[in-house]
């Protein structure tokens, strides 16, 4: 596989079309090498419109959906940012490319050692990946300037939020498939967030985060 050609490819079919239209943002997606962060078996898709296996039932999203995860956050490159759901490590390296640091929580210890080994792999510094409950955030690094969840949760728990600066933004993934909203959350003063839905999708669950009780008759 040509991977620089699938790479130019993805970013022009895929990324564009999907209003990822940022200058900054088109070139750390130009520049990340996504086959880095695909299982072995996978390699063949690593620049396709689907999802890739995980291990432990997780998966990667479409490269559109990180994409615009990470475009719609707005980042300068100045941002102390938190990520929540590490999988492969694609998103945080892209998160990397656009922030000034990124701390992220992955519930599961092997997907978390695969990831830090694909991040050095891809020649990323500035992460800083750790096994943890992401649902609960990191209240010792807090606050940050954008907090990511790289999978979809029903509700988006009040101690992320609360880690958020005033001014900050969150964007999650939020609802109950089929169901789901891309949702910009920006905290507008200590007591007060605006939230905001953008765009339609699905993706696979965040582990750890509470799911409502269904009622069966």
């Amino acid at each position: 596989m040509n991977t620089e050609q699938a790479r130019f490819n993805m970013v022009e079919q895929q990324i564009r079309p999907w209003q990822v239209l940022d200058k900054a943002a088109l070139a750390v997606l130009s520049h990340v090498q996504r086959e880095l962060f695909v299982p072995q078996a996978y390699q063949a898709l690593a620049y396709t419109d689907t999802e890739i296996p995980l291990a432990h039932g997780q998966a990667m999203v479409p490269p559109r959906v990180d994409a615009r995860l990470m475009h719609d956050l707005h980042l300068s490159g100045t941002e102390k940012v938190l990520e929540v759901g590490t999988g492969s490590g694609y998103l945080t390296a892209l998160l990397a490319g656009r922030a000034q640091r990124v701390i992220s929580l992955e519930v599961n210890p092997e997907l978390a050692a695969t990831a830090r080994a694909n991040l050095q792999r891809a020649g990323v510094t500035n992460t800083d990946v750790r096994v943890a409950d992401g649902s609960q955030g990191a209240a010792g690094d807090a606050p940050f300037d954008a907090i990511v969840l790289g999978g979809s949760v029903t509700e988006v728990p009040q101690a992320l939020l609360q880690q958020l600066q005033v001014g900050g933004h969150l964007i999650a993934i939020v609802g109950s498939d089929p169901v789901m909203c891309a949702t910009l959350f920006t905290r507008t003063s200590d007591t007060h967030w605006h939230n905001k839905a953008l765009w339609d999708t699905t993706a696979p669950r965040l582990q750890g985060f509470a799911e409502p009780t269904r009622f069966h008759f």
